[in-house]
Parts: structure tokens; sequence; C-alpha cells
């Protein structure tokens, strides 16, 4: 008898253990997908900013920040929901193109032994557009 009680206790530390491991999982498979999701949509918005006309005449890059903003805005929301996500610009640059952004993903609160827990996952992302010259 007492030892199918150690069976129990062995089969139930195995199911929790397992369950933390999958929690863990999904929080760290959920911050790749974020970042390269950040990185795509970046680099994406900065080629739609770009200001053409100003590229014809002087030959450098400069692109508009308010449609940066506004085309990272929109491709974002195409992939996730805005209601889960905090995004904040800074540093943006027009010439030559840079923009840094933080993103917040805002994750609901767990409670265990009666602690209350968030884990709210931040990424920061500095991107700078290049064009290669031919001579």
């Amino acid at each position: 008898m007492k030892e199918s009680y150690w069976g129990y206790w062995l089969i139930t530390l195995g199911v929790f253990v397992i369950i933390i491991m999958m929690l863990i999982s999904n929080i760290t498979t959920k911050n790749t997908q974020d970042y390269y999701l950040i990185k795509e949509v970046s680099e994406a918005a900065m080629v739609d900013a770009i200001n053409l006309g100003y590229y014809r005449e002087y030959g450098e890059l400069k692109m508009d920040r308010e449609k940066y903003i506004e085309s990272f805005l929109r491709r974002f929301a195409e992939n996730e929901s805005l209601n889960t996500y905090q995004i904040d610009f800074y540093g943006i640059y027009e010439a030559p193109p840079k923009a840094s952004v933080k993103v917040t993903s805002k994750s609901g609160s767990f409670i265990i032994a009666g602690d209350s827990t968030n884990f709210d996952i931040v990424n920061k992302l500095d991107a700078i557009l290049e064009v290669g010259t031919t001579e």
C-alpha cells in the first residue's frame, strides 16, 4: 500500500511539472513570434514611409515619421489584436531612416498559492534602413 502512494505522488508531480513547462513554453514561444513580427512589420513600414521625391532629387533616403507610424500600426493590427499590446515609438529619425519601437504584451495575471503574478513581455527594436550603392 505504501508503494502505491509513492506512485500516485510521482504521477501527480509529473503532471504538475508538465503543466508548468507548458505555461513557460507558451510564454517564450509567443515572445519569439512577437519579435519576428515586430522586425518584419518595422522593415515594411520603413519602406512604405520612404519619401521617393526626396530620394530622386537628392539621392538620400528620407522617411516620413507619421506615415511610418500609421503603416506600422496598420500592419501590426492585421496580425495581432492591438488590445493586448502597448506600442511606444521613440527615437524616430527621418534622415537617415531610423526607428525605435517598444512593444509590451499585456498578459493576464496568474494566481499561484495566493500570489498574483503578471508576465508582461517587453520587446524593443531599433531599425535602420540602408540602401546599397552600385558603383
